[in-house]
């Protein structure tokens, strides 16, 4: 029996093992923060039906994965909002700068999306710290004086995130709620 038609067997042994527990499938599906403890829960993973799109994934979607640190999570993470689109698992190796056949185990989980950034539809966030009063004007129910008060209000020192923006600026929560799609740190 060659070395790979060992490990498929195995691999299907363990994948049989653990969809016997329903405990560990109620995680899986229902607890998005549960880490994958080995490659086997990834796969079973991928045939539950999750899936982890690699273009809008956050630090906590890529910590389910075994193998990556927080490092690698927040760099993939980064590279996104700064405009890269994955495209492959090359991509994402690429990036993190290790071998594909290390991350090929992975695959099944992961899903590549495309997004149009020019699309009327995409989301461009905006970094309130660096952004102009035309771009923030950009931004649904950001008028002409919250833009001007946004811009001021920068000499008391940089915006650290969404809640500091709201307290120093005494936004109400139901703006506040439609701004925290568009807005960066």
């Amino acid at each position: 029996m060659a070395f790979l038609d060992w490990l498929s067997t195995i691999t299907q042994s363990r994948l049989k093992a653990i969809a016997a527990y329903p405990l560990l499938r109620w995680r899986i599906l229902n607890d998005p923060y549960y880490r994958f403890q080995s490659l086997a829960e990834v796969e079973l993973a991928a045939n539950l039906g999750v899936k982890i799109d690699a273009n809008q994934a956050g630090v906590d979607d890529w910590l389910r994965l075994p193998g990556l640190s927080i490092h690698q999570a927040r760099t993939l993470v980064d590279l996104a909002q700064a405009g890269v689109q994955f495209h492959c698992l090359e991509d994402i190796a690429a990036a993190l700068g290790l071998p594909v056949q290390r991350l090929k185990p992975l695959e099944p989980i992961l899903q590549f999306c495309y997004y149009d950034g020019n699309s009327v539809y995409s989301i461009k966030p905006v970094n309130p710290n660096l952004a102009t009063v035309e771009m923030l004007l950009r931004i649904p129910k950001v008028d002409l004086y919250l833009a001007r008060a946004i811009v001021e209000n920068r000499v008391q020192g940089p915006y650290r995130n969404l809640i500091h923006l709201q307290r120093r600026l005494s936004l109400p929560s139901d703006l506040t709620t439609e701004l925290m799609h568009y807005l960066k740190f």
